[in-house]
């Protein structure tokens, strides 16, 4: 396999259409696609045919409005490229019209009230900013997705408004500190994922993995990660395999997977692209979890994607690198060789820094969900109180502006390893920091909290609206300042430094004193789902989307709405499926069981004196824990009535948090306990010694 033969040749790239179209229409397209202009219809007639014929010669008889509803994931309706003729034969067509606008039901998907059962029709809409691709014989376009009434119903939407609100503020900014050249930023995002592989065999027999995507129970292992011979480790043959078709898969489709490695838990890995647009990082990010799937089946294996598959071991997040770059090649978050000196570094700086300060209670939201709780401050991700790492330079930095002192140039530091034939290699000015939420890691920041199994659009649409409105700030006061601004731009960042550096944190997160001083420091600390969702309709947040115009009051009500129901839908579906392990898996094993050991004991005395009591012990402590468990499967069949029957949606979260997780948890507890003490053949399922450890 030659990697640059293969790469991107299932993508109708750029190189693809500068082959395919007429020099005006391609033109035309990349107007559109750079400067955020409407497309007009001979062109997407023009691009349409190219399109087709390109898609036609490489296997498609399909094409389909791939976009990302509001479930997580993403929706596909397939239409054949076939229009039959009166002879019997059909020609192979695709308008402009299909191209950009589909028409699949809207009433299905969740809309939050935004539409009735009986008001079905919905739109998508092509984006031409992201690639169509063709996937198991289907042409995919990219797609906005919007209600007969104009709401956005995806992710897709506001994540493009947002873009378009950092855009023209950033822009505002640059030229009003001198950089008159630029005409436009794009914010760049590399997502890193995390999953677990185990055997196919082994996950059809788990009704929790099924249902939920972790196990709801499930003794640990004797051996776990605690000898940390698994991270970065020698990947097992099976594994590797999997891997190099998983890259070969993604390559294909223009997806820059650059690194894979194994990661701190059993079974557990990840794998890094390099960064793109936020937009198409976004939609690549959605089809890397389904080609981890689709590829891990052909290798006999399952990905799971859950946060935290396995109690006692690390879980999964996904790290979101963040940046923002100009259209004249310029990071905007580069220090450069002198951040104290770089005033364009420096405004940015501030403006992150004010608006993670201001807007962390967003980007919590942003992150909260029923699986990523089980993460979040568990001293294996991020604690759940948003803060920044900066490093000790960029602190000092930061510092000497407060103090409206002068910092001076850092020298490199050259590594000294004690051993002559080792070459010599600069330090890094800051060291890295995996307990903090928003790290910065040299020329982006990376926001280590999101789960694993979520779309890395909703954190980028809080970023991008967040950073806008303070870039907003920024540009309408340094725009009333006439002639020279070199005082008004220096007093702006120490005033926001001083007002927002509270946030910045470059210590141990996961330190009983972190969480005293954030307190002190006046940060949000909101540990549960339940716990932040509120703040998403709390005034400030409210019109922070209203002014920039990437949430409607209506958008904004019915994700809140779908965030608080599909909360409470997880956990009854995690309560529902542990009630039929418990009724038909867990009790009907250790009934077997203790009649296997009465059997034993009656046999024992029939034919001899031997003793007895160890066994008649261990039967006492089953009939016991039996009991128990079955009037524990009781009440939690009770607690989901109770939960069911609340009518106010957020009441129904935190009672399912409160109470429910609360039974199931001892329930767990109680089970992982005689799982502990029964023999292999009475356990009825694999357990985490099988599924973590196979070879």
């Amino acid at each position: 396999m030659i990697v640059p033969d293969i790469y991107g040749s299932s993508v109708f790239n750029d190189s693809v259409m500068r082959s395919k179209l007429p020099k005006d229409i391609y033109k035309a397209l990349k107007k559109t696609i750079e400067n955020n202009t409407h497309l007009e219809l001979d062109v997407a007639n023009a691009v349409a045919v190219a399109m087709k014929e390109w898609a036609v010669d490489h296997g498609a008889t399909h094409y389909t409005h791939w976009f990302q509803p509001l479930t997580g994931s993403t929706a596909e309706k397939h239409d054949s490229f076939i229009s039959p003729m009166e002879n019997g034969e059909v020609l192979m067509g695709f308008s402009g019209k299909e191209l950009i606008k589909g028409e699949p039901d809207a009433s299905s998907f969740p809309s939050g009230g935004l539409r009735a059962t009986c008001e079905a029709r919905g739109y998508t809409a092509w984006d031409p900013t992201s690639p169509a691709f063709i996937k198991d014989g289907t042409l995919c376009i990219p797609t906005a997705f919007c209600s007969y009434s104009g709401e956005a119903l995806d992710t897709k939407t506001p994540l493009l408004r947002s873009m378009d609100a950092l855009n023209k503020q950033a822009v505002r900014v640059l030229h009003a500190i001198g950089l008159s050249d630029v005409n436009h930023i794009i914010t760049t995002v590399g997502a890193e994922q995390e999953y677990f592989l185990i055997d196919e065999n082994d996950y059809k027999k788990r009704k929790d993995l099924i249902f939920t995507g972790r196990t709801l129970l499930g003794a640990g292992a004797p051996k776990g990660q605690e000898m940390d011979d698994h991270y970065f480790g020698t990947l097992k043959p099976r594994v590797s395999a999997y891997m190099h078709d998983l890259d070969t898969e993604l390559w294909k489709l223009g997806i820059p997977a650059k690194t894979k490695h194994n990661e701190v838990a059993p079974c557990q890995h990840e794998l890094a692209p390099v960064f793109d647009t936020c937009n198409v990082a976004v939609d690549r990010n959605q089809l890397t979890m389904e080609m981890m799937k689709k590829v891990a089946k052909k290798h006999g294996y399952v990905c799971l994607l859950h946060e935290k598959p396995f109690e006692g071991i690390n879980g999964s997040g996904k790290h979101d690198n963040w940046s923002l770059c100009t259209d004249t090649g310029i990071n905007l978050l580069d220090p450069g060789k002198t951040p104290g000196d770089n005033i364009k570094f420096l405004v940015f700086l501030a403006a992150v820094v004010n608006a993670v300060d201001e807007y962390a209670d967003l980007m919590r939201f942003s992150v909260a969900s029923a699986g990523n709780d089980h993460r979040l401050g568990a001293n294996e991700a991020p604690p759940a109180i948003i803060s920044i790492f900066l490093g000790d330079e960029l602190k000092s930095v930061v510092d000497a502006i407060e103090n409206d002192e002068f910092f001076g140039k850092v020298e490199k530091v050259k590594m000294e390893m004690g051993a002559a034939v080792i070459p010599h290699f600069t330090r890094d000015n800051t060291d890295r920091n995996r307990t903090s939420p928003f790290a910065f890691t040299g020329n982006k920041f990376e926001f280590r909290s999101l789960g694993s199994s979520a779309s890395v659009a909703e954190p980028n649409i809080v970023l991008n609206t967040a950073v806008a409105e303070i870039l907003k700030r920024f540009a309408d006061r340094l725009e009333s300042v006439e002639g020279d601004k070199s005082d008004a731009i220096h007093e702006l960042i120490r005033e926001t430094f001083k007002k927002h550096s509270r946030v910045i944190f470059n210590g141990n997160g996961y330190s009983d004193e972190w969480i005293e001083e954030a307190t002190k420091r006046g940060l949000y600390n909101y540990k549960s789902t339940p716990d932040v969702l509120p703040v998403f309709l709390a005034d400030k947040n409210r019109k922070l989307f209203n002014d920039h115009g990437v949430y409607s009051d209506g958008e904004l009500e019915s994700r809140y709405e779908i965030k608080v129901e599909t909360y409470c839908k997880t956990l009854h579906i995690e309560a529902r499926t542990l009630v039929d392990m418990l009724i038909h898996d867990i009790l009907p094993s250790i009934s077997k069981y203790t009649d296997s050991i009465a059997d034993s004991i009656i046999k024992r005395r029939q034919v001899s004196d031997i003793p007895t009591e160890s066994d008649e012990l261990r039967m006492r402590k089953l009939v016991v824990g039996y009991e128990t468990l079955s009037k524990l499967c009781d009440k939690l069949k009770e607690e989901i009535k109770v939960a069911d029957a609340t009518a106010d949606l957020l009441a129904q979260a935190k009672y399912y948090h409160e109470n429910i997780l609360a039974v199931m948890d001892d329930i767990r507890m109680l089970s992982d306990k005689i799982e502990e003490e029964m023999p292999k053949e009475f356990i009825s399922y694999p357990t985490y010694a099988d599924m973590l450890f196979y070879v």
